[in-house]
């Protein structure tokens, strides 16, 4: 229960043995995720032997006794905001939402109020899951403040550990369209390249990374429009920042409207001129304000009824309106 302390114990069997504490841990404790784990680990209300457990990564052993205390959540910085959503689907367990270009996912500098924390905090009130002891929207997965579509949005304990869990093991699928520079080719492949925060700028994230960890998209040619630009379809097998934005730059197919990893200015004129579109269209194409890239589809494995569900949206006006121009 959302307001109720609960205090957990587990004894390690021969089975467990060697493994990570916060695997462990979250293994047993069926409403708990592993960040939700590592995050109590770092509060201090994990021990081990009467010990507070200092460490996520400490090895099992046979006998040893864990307890976790989970504190009632707290309320944090945002406060609820009356902002519209559209939902696609809300049952006791989770949301299914269509965000829209420019609201942001979780409030930071700069944007501590209309974003979407704020408006699920309204919509769902204490019925949200509460992560790392905060009360707080169990957003699954995230999409950058420009980039609109489909999220997932977990309403209790249970239903995040099991969609994240879905997440990690990639059995949640989530589809994007994106409209890029040129034609990939083939016109159907994977992009395998790590990625990081970039070395110089740690604004961006980038595929030469100190720091990279591995990341996969699988994409596909939808329509290709005059040999000077492409609709391509998306699959993430992995969840990194930026990951599409990031991944076809490197593949030498920025995204239209861009504006850390876009086109430049010369080779978008150059493709769309040569493409046969008039100039007044090459001057909305280079003014465009955001990535054309939005979240099409998401399938998941419902976490309490087991259904696999799958919904789909259209792209939003302003990016539909870019297409038909195209198409004349």
């Amino acid at each position: 229960m959302l307001n109720e302390e609960k205090e957990l114990s587990f004894i390690v069997d021969e089975w467990n043995m060697g493994m990570r504490a916060d695997k462990f841990l979250s293994s047993v404790c069926d409403d708990l995720s592993r960040s939700r784990i590592q995050a109590l680990i770092a509060d201090g209300q994990v021990s081990v032997n009467g010990d507070v457990l200092k460490s996520a990564s400490l090895k099992t052993e046979e006998g040893a006794e864990f307890c976790v205390r989970v504190p009632i959540p707290v309320s944090g910085d945002p406060d609820p905001q009356n902002i519209p959503l559209e939902i696609i689907y809300e049952d006791d367990d989770l949301l299914v939402i269509n965000k829209e270009a420019g609201m942001v996912v979780h409030p930071a500098a700069g944007n501590w109020s209309g974003t979407l924390v704020n408006a699920l905090l309204h919509h769902c009130g204490d019925s949200l899951s509460g992560i790392g002891g905060v009360l707080r929207p169990g957003i699954v997965h995230r999409l950058d403040k420009d980039t609109s579509g489909l999220m997932l949005v977990a309403k209790n304990d249970h239903a995040h550990k099991h969609l994240s869990e879905q997440l990690a093991d990639r059995t949640l699928s989530r589809i994007y369209h994106a409209l890029v520079l040129d034609i990939p080719l083939p016109i159907k492949g994977s992009i395998e390249r790590p990625i990081g925060r970039h070395r110089h700028n740690r604004l961006k994230m980038s595929v030469m990374s100190n720091s990279p960890r591995s990341a996969c998209t699988h994409y596909k040619v939808v329509k290709n429009y005059n040999d000077a630009l492409a609709l391509v379809e998306c699959r993430l097998e992995s969840g990194r920042t930026h990951q599409i934005r990031v991944h076809m730059e490197a593949f030498g197919h920025p995204l239209v409207g861009d504006p850390v990893y876009g086109i430049q200015q010369t080779a978008l004129i150059a493709r769309m001129k040569k493409g046969g579109y008039p100039n007044d269209l090459i001057k909305e194409f280079i003014e465009f304000p955001r990535q054309f890239l939005y979240a099409k589809e998401v399938s998941f494995v419902h976490p309490a009824t087991k259904e696999v569900m799958s919904f789909e949206c259209d792209p939003p006006k302003e990016l539909s309106q870019l297409l038909e121009k195209l198409d004349k």
